[in-house]
């Protein structure tokens, strides 16, 4: 490891934050040595708050229906051969109660941007969830909503949600999404979240198209002002019926290395080893693990529908029933030196 990277690495050990200009320095002159000693130090900051928890949500995928066109995903209106599927409500409460079953506190309720989700209807299932299960945490990923369709269901019980922000260039989340999308609402949705008393998660994709070493620098600096109490990132994988099915998929080593950072920048953010990890290397989530993360969200879905919730190609565990999932997943965790932990998992409250 060269001076400046040690010197660099350390700064942002004691310090938690350096400039952007400083992130993309280090992400652009990082190696194998400077990428272990991180991964060492975010271990050991993960370790101050969790111990060696990694903490389980179960995921409840309730829609490939969207009326977004984004250009990296799926399940984009656009693509005439998916097949959608919807759950009902009775189906998402039986997928809950799964979860219940298999002793998960958390469920995540994600979907593309459905118009049949109404506020009425979201609100009537995430109290149905809150009233049979009222130790259980709610967290939703149902995209960008208004401002009052939030409050609502902050409301009815719901506790945390995620939203990627994609990125922190406009320019950049430009060239990824369609015209009628816009960077400005998407952080609009994110102050909203925060300020509404949401446990607020954001993100990005790592190798994502036209994304440059000063964009990922960007959203570290995001990320450090943000401050969520999420993060999840995973590296870009195309699908193959998008305009980005060419595209080189994301580094799993860079993504490694960033989970690193944000655990050194953020110390207490929970942070997925996602399954885009998983898809891309066999002992990716352990990987992302060892590297700083502390949440996986193994599949509570049907698993009729797992294979049309294809956001990407050749994502993993879809034909796996939920027990399986998670008996898998506590296996490969125990044997990186970790341990599953199925309660709420909630953020630490800040001193």
């Amino acid at each position: 490891m060269e001076v400046r990277e040690k010197e660099l690495s350390d700064r942002l050990i004691a310090e938690h934050r350096l400039s952007t200009e400083e992130y993309e320095e280090l992400l652009t002159n990082r190696d194998e040595e400077t990428a272990a000693y991180m991964a060492a130090a975010a271990d050991a900051v993960r370790r101050q708050y969790y111990g060696t928890k990694v903490f389980v949500r179960g995921l409840i995928e309730i829609s490939n229906i969207c009326k977004n066109d984004c250009l990296y995903c799926g399940i984009r209106r656009s693509n005439r051969s998916c097949e959608r599927y919807r759950l009902s409500a009775e189906d998402i409460l039986a997928c809950a109660e799964e979860g219940q079953r298999l002793g998960i506190r958390t469920v995540v309720l994600q979907g593309g941007e459905d118009p049949y989700y109404t506020d009425d209807v979201m609100c009537g299932i995430v109290r149905g969830i809150k009233e049979r299960y009222p130790d259980c945490a709610v967290t939703l990923s149902l995209g960008e909503r208004s401002r009052e369709s939030y409050r609502k269901l902050r409301e009815a019980g719901a506790d945390r949600y995620l939203l990627r922000h994609e990125t922190a260039d406009p320019e950049h989340y430009g060239r990824l999404h369609p015209p009628e999308m816009s960077y400005d609402n998407r952080m609009r949705c994110l102050r909203d979240l925060r300020e509404l008393g949401y446990q607020t998660g954001c993100g990005f994709m790592v190798g994502s198209p036209y994304q440059t070493v000063r964009n990922l620098a960007e959203d570290l600096t995001f990320v450090e002002t943000f401050r969520p109490e999420m993060c999840g990132i995973g590296p870009f994988v195309p699908h193959h019926e998008t305009p980005f099915a060419a595209e080189p998929a994301g580094s799993v080593e860079l993504t490694c290395f960033l989970l690193s950072v944000i655990r050194l920048i953020h110390p207490k953010v929970l942070l997925p080893a996602t399954t885009a990890l998983g898809t891309m290397h066999p002992q990716g989530r352990e990987l992302g693990i060892k590297a700083g993360a502390n949440v996986v969200m193994p599949n509570l879905s049907p698993t009729d529908v797992r294979r049309q919730y294809e956001l990407y190609d050749n994502k993993i565990c879809t034909g796996e029933e939920s027990a399986q999932c998670i008996a898998c997943l506590a296996s490969r965790i125990k044997a990186a030196g970790y341990e599953i932990a199925l309660g709420r998992g909630d953020f630490p409250k800040e001193e």
